[in-house]
């Protein structure tokens, strides 16, 4: 009986209530549009369901591994998705023209999901090993490690979920006290470029124009961007339709199941990427504002535990985790009311899909270990060399 009730204890302890909390809420809320999007209870809605609860628990899962155990396999963690990445090359399965898949028989999956979580999980672990005693060398091996899955990504093709990966990397290193300063240089060249595009968009988006560094398909999402009315029909209509969805909202919306954008199939990729374009729709600004507020808490959440963190490790994993969830939301946000190009970047706990939800699951499994773990002591043999989780 007393090792029942520890058990439980145990088990108790391993979760982040407001997390929890803000994860319930998201997830409900996600079902119920998805509910609308695809107009009742199919396969689509009942795989949905699966997925979510399948979250819930390995997100329990993860939460239960103390963060040092955590950063003991980041290594083996990115050495297996940096192999999986590579066999994408040789053996992956191709469709809709992109090579990302492996199909292992008993799973089909996408090696780069786990790469967004091995990723930020190593250089955090990295970063925890070289502390006191950094140099530019450490910053140069950590874009090294972040640039060959990157460039793995890229030819896949996938340059939406390379710069997910890269960001990902970013952040750790940003954390690990990368100098603001680089910065600047950056932001400078970025808004330069982007005003010689605006400049010269005619010129640039003509059809014989080639960008070189960019593929025609990535080129004709840049352009479309610019003026989706050029092509309204085709690759314009992805970003017109989400627009009006989201404008014939209102303040109030329309109602659930009562959007006639989303019920009428004139949304593409209603339940995928535009999932918030029939939220938008059904519930207005108000009820948009709303979800924001939920996404604001989970981040501001995230931040948190990322600060009261006791060790390295758990401060660069956490803060890492929190700013790619914010990173999927305003780029998946912005995509859809027409800010930003379309990538294929999904919402959070509302895109349908089993794989992008269970990284994120591992991802909120992970900042609740950190949460929950830091006053609880390890088995000896255990231990790690940075310090107790």
């Amino acid at each position: 009986m007393i090792s029942i009730f520890n058990w439980l204890l145990r088990v108790l302890r391993a979760i982040d209530w407001p997390l929890l909390l803000i994860v319930a809420c998201l997830s409900g809320a996600g079902l119920m549009v998805m509910y609308s999007a695809v107009g009742g209870t199919d396969w689509r809605y009942a795989d949905q369901s699966r997925y979510v609860v399948l979250a819930l628990v390995v997100m329990w899962l993860v939460a239960l591994v103390p963060p040092a155990w955590l950063a003991r396999l980041a290594p083996v963690a990115y050495g297996v998705a940096l192999a999986l990445l590579v066999a994408v090359v040789f053996v992956g399965d191709t469709s809709k023209g992109a090579t990302r898949w492996l199909d292992l028989g008993f799973i089909r999956l996408q090696p780069s999901e786990i790469m967004k979580i091995a990723l930020p999980l190593l250089l955090a672990w990295y970063f925890q090993q070289r502390e006191g005693k950094r140099n530019p060398l450490d910053y140069i091996i950590a874009v090294a490690l972040m640039a060959v899955p990157f460039a793995l990504i890229v030819t896949q093709p996938d340059l939406g979920t390379a710069l997910l990966v890269a960001s990902a990397g970013f952040f750790v290193m940003y954390f690990a006290g990368l100098s603001f300063k680089l910065l600047i240089p950056v932001a400078v060249v970025a808004v330069i470029g982007l005003g010689m595009v605006l400049a010269n968009e005619d010129t640039l988006c003509a059809p014989e124009t080639d960008w070189v560094v960019l593929q025609d398909y990535q080129k004709g999402r840049v352009c479309t961007l610019l003026d989706p009315t050029k092509d309204p029909l085709g690759k314009g209509f992805h970003t017109i339709q989400s627009t009006i969805a989201v404008g014939s909202g209102g303040l109030y919306g329309r109602g659930f199941m009562q959007g006639t954008q989303a019920q009428l199939d004139f949304i593409p990729e209603r339940t995928t990427d535009f999932v918030f374009a029939v939220f938008a729709e059904e519930f207005g600004l108000y009820g948009s504002l709303s979800l924001l507020f939920l996404f604001l808490l989970l981040i501001a959440r995230g931040l948190v535990i990322a600060a009261r963190a006791d060790n390295t490790f758990g401060r660069l994993a956490a803060g890492s985790l929190t700013l790619v969830l914010f990173v999927y939301v305003f780029v998946n946000i912005g995509m859809v009311i027409g800010l930003l190009p379309v990538v294929g970047v999904p919402l959070p706990f509302f895109s349908y899909g089993g794989t992008a939800l269970l990284t994120l699951a591992v991802a909120l499994g992970v900042l609740m270990s950190i949460s929950t773990h830091q006053s609880l002591p390890l088995p000896s043999n255990a231990r790690t060399g940075f310090g107790s989780p």
